[in-house]
């Protein structure tokens, strides 16, 4: 189990430092693609709904199996390079780094108001129209998915490597990876994606609500709150997302930074109305940016000090 920790620890360290260089290969490339390939395949004809849960099956084994093998594999050969396999299999599990850059890259052409360049880099990362949106939306943008990410791209995957180790890891990532390429509720996929959504909201369901807890209780609120009444009004607003797990998150960050997230999205022309969440005593600025993702890296240190303690503690008993 401390070997584990370890492995889990270092790998999160090596994802801060280094994240994911854009010219290396990545088991997502390979997993988005042989998704892709089974959709096209699959998704069609009357069995398409029973095929996407074949696609997540299929995907998900492959992945738990592939590093399972890799890590005991590289063990059987050396306990060290075991450890070391497992450390980079976790470390490129993780977002950590990759998310704060692409926060970092909309946060700098807005604070120098280049407007253009900070819509072009928000659509990188976003699904909306991006097209005619000013500074407060643009940050919302932002925002919205740094915060949600947060438990998606970080501490989920760091929640199931502390259960099941890199294997664990990448079973939800298999998983959170199908839910982002065919968990749609559109006619194309609303069948065949089915499947991979709400395996996935399982998977996230207690991570995500440990996270924004996390969040109200190791981050600076705003608006001077008291824990509880930060409490009440994050269990009020979280409900209102669309999505069981992501308004966990964006509720934890509007209460803390005393914003309010949530609204008007336009998707191809077409305009989504999500609920509001938080009191907007600060309107939405660049610097809100900065809060999400500082939120992020406390976030992410306090849940592996929490799980490595508790494993620890699991050892000794």
């Amino acid at each position: 189990m401390v070997s584990h920790i370890l492995a889990i620890g270092c790998g999160l360290l090596l994802d801060r430092i280094i994240g994911d260089p854009p010219n290396w290969p990545h088991p997502v490339r390979w997993l988005g693609t042989l998704i892709a390939k089974l959709t096209e395949k699959w998704n069609h004809g009357p069995h398409a709904f029973r095929n996407g849960f074949g696609l997540v099956a299929i995907i998900a084994a492959i992945a738990f199996a592939g590093s399972y093998l890799l890590v005991a594999g590289a063990a059987a050969i050396h306990w060290s390079f075991g450890f070391l396999v497992e450390t980079v299999l976790i470390a490129a599990g993780l977002a950590q780094k990759s998310l704060g850059d692409a926060a970092e890259d909309v946060y700098q052409p807005l604070v120098n108001k280049d407007w253009s360049l900070a819509r072009e880099k928000l659509s990188w990362i976003v699904g909306r129209d991006t097209a005619h949106l000013d500074e407060s939306e643009i940050t919302r943008g932002v925002v919205e998915t740094v915060s949600e990410n947060t438990s998606d791209g970080v501490t989920a995957p760091l929640f199931w490597a502390f259960l099941l180790g890199a294997p664990g890891l990448w079973l939800y990532k298999a998983v959170n990876t199908c839910d982002s390429m065919v968990g749609y509720k559109n006619e194309e996929f609303s069948k065949f994606g089915f499947a991979s959504a709400r395996l996935d909201d399982v998977l996230n369901f207690i991570p995500s609500r440990l996270t924004g807890a996390i969040i109200l209780l190791s981050t600076r609120n705003e608006r001077r709150l008291t824990l509880r009444q930060r409490f009440r009004e994050w269990a009020q607003d979280a409900r209102k997302h669309p999505s069981p797990n992501s308004g966990w998150l964006e509720a934890a960050t509007a209460v803390q930074l005393g914003i309010q997230l949530g609204g008007v999205n336009t998707y191809k022309g077409i305009q989504s109305v999500r609920a509001r969440m938080g009191t907007p005593v600060y309107a939405l600025q660049a610097r809100h940016i900065k809060g999400a993702v500082r939120h992020m890296h406390i976030a992410t240190i306090c849940f592996f000090i929490l799980f490595a303690i508790g494993g620890l503690i699991l050892e000794l008993a």
